[in-house]
C-alpha cells in the first residue's frame, strides 16, 4: 500500500501495490497502522447512472468521519473538501485503477460517478450518527469545485444534497 500526498493536510490517495501471478492479483487495500484510524463501519452505494453526484457530507464534531473511499465498480471523481480553508481535491477512482482516497474527520466528501453501475466502498473510522449529519452544497462558490462535464440529461443528485445551504 503506497500513501500519496494531496493538498489537503491529512488527506491522501492510497495506490494498492498488486502482486500478479497467472491467477490474477492480490492487494492489501488497508492497513490501521498505515492510515491511523480502525474501521467501525463500511458502507457501499450504488449508483445506476454515470453523473450521480453524491455529497457534500460530513458529520459535525465530536463525531467525525475519517474513511477510506474506494470504487469496487464503475467510476468516479471523489472529492473532499477543507472546511477551515475551503481548499478540495480531487481524484480518480475506478474498479481499473485501485485507488483509495484517505479523507480525515472533518472535511465534507462526495463524488460524481463518471460510468453507469458505479458501486463505491467507505470504510469509515466512526459510526453515523443522525443528529450529526450536515453538508454543504456541491456548487458552493465558495469551493468552486471542478466537477466533470455533466453527461446528456445533467446531474442527478438527491434534494437533500441540492438544498445544503451556501457557505
Amino acid at each position: 500500500m503506497i500513501r500519496r500526498r494531496t493538498p489537503l493536510d491529512g488527506a491522501w490517495v492510497v495506490e494498492m501495490e498488486r502482486r500478479g501471478d497467472e491467477r490474477g492479483w492480490f492487494a492489501r487495500t488497508f492497513d490501521r497502522a498505515e492510515l491511523g484510524f480502525e474501521v467501525v463501519q463500511a458502507n457501499a452505494s450504488f449508483n445506476a447512472a454515470a453523473g450521480t453526484l453524491r455529497g457534500m457530507h460530513f458529520q459535525r464534531a465530536p463525531h467525525g468521519e475519517p474513511k477510506l473511499v474506494r470504487v469496487t465498480r464503475g467510476a468516479a471523481f471523489d472529492v473532499a473538501v477543507d472546511l477551515e480553508t475551503g481548499a478540495w481535491h480531487g481524484v480518480e477512482l475506478s474498479a481499473e485503477n485501485g485507488l483509495g482516497f484517505f479523507i480525515p474527520a472533518g472535511m465534507a466528501h462526495g463524488f460524481q460517478t463518471l460510468a453507469p453501475d458505479t458501486e463505491v466502498l467507505y470504510l469509515m473510522g466512526h459510526h453515523y450518527v443522525p443528529e450529526a449529519a450536515d453538508g454543504v452544497r456541491w456548487d458552493d462558490p465558495a469551493f468552486a469545485i471542478a466537477w466533470p462535464e455533466p453527461p446528456p440529461g445533467g446531474r442527478i443528485i438527491a434534494e437533500r444534497d441540492a438544498s445544503w445551504p451556501l457557505r
